[in-house]
């Protein structure tokens, strides 16, 4: 069984979920960003959420690849180091990487966008070794 995800990762995250942190982790960008705007859909959602996480974790599980790129790696770089690249340079996105690093994020837009898609970077990176 794939086993991409954290489920601890996924409630100490949880934690500062009012703010949609555990949902970009598991691939949910979408109702992270509502989560972020609206302060975990008023706290309601973030309590309901606090159930949610392990049906969250195995979804991740099944949906992305897993391989020697580790998700929980890669996030951790991108949340507390995301405007110098860092995790891009984990990916082996090395000009990008640097990109970021010069730019802070590409002008925090990048780290943005990384929020939306890192999961599926991280997938498919994972992917092609096999390819």
């Amino acid at each position: 069984m794939n086993n991409t995800h954290s489920k601890v990762v996924g409630y100490i995250l949880w934690i500062f979920g009012f703010m949609g942190a555990h949902r970009f982790y598991y691939g949910r960008p979408i109702s992270a960003t509502i989560y972020f705007f609206t302060l975990g859909l008023f706290l309601i959602g973030w309590i309901v959420d606090l159930f949610l996480i392990p049906s969250m974790d195995r979804e991740a599980d099944s949906t992305f690849s897993s391989g020697s790129s580790s998700y929980t790696a890669a996030w951790v770089l991108l949340t507390f180091l995301g405007i110098f690249g860092l995790h891009r340079f984990y990916l082996g996105k090395w000009l990008t990487g640097i990109l970021y690093l010069l730019t802070g994020g590409l002008f925090l837009l990048g780290v943005i966008y990384d929020y939306w898609t890192l999961n599926q970077q991280i997938s498919e990176k994972n992917a092609s070794l096999f390819s």
